[in-house]
């Protein structure tokens, strides 16, 4: 009730997420089901500490060493460079040529 309460007082649309329609938010269950497969269910963590570790190497080899195939086989930094090199002159004001992107 909290949450709702708080929802009314800054007029944040609280929109849910119907239960069995995961769906509906696609892109984050997509990403779960990877953690899942790929980190979660072959470790056994013994303590937070460890639990962390192994979260954060998944997390940067996630982004920084394996490809993607939704993002031309790059890695999310890799993408996200090409991204941040050929928005920045539009963002000054320059030319902006969107065939940089492909």
């Amino acid at each position: 009730m909290a949450i709702l309460k708080w929802t009314r007082t800054t007029g944040i649309d609280w929109h849910y997420i119907a239960p069995g329609k995961p769906q509906q938010n696609a892109l984050v269950e997509s990403f779960i089901g990877r953690l899942r497969d790929g980190c979660l269910n072959e470790t056994l963590f013994a303590s937070l500490p460890q639990a962390r570790a192994v979260l954060e190497a998944w997390r940067i080899d996630h982004n920084a060493v394996r490809p993607h195939s939704a993002l031309a086989n790059r890695t999310p930094e890799e993408f996200r460079a090409q991204h941040v090199a050929v928005a920045a002159p539009a963002r000054n004001g320059q030319n902006f040529n969107p065939g940089l992107y492909s």
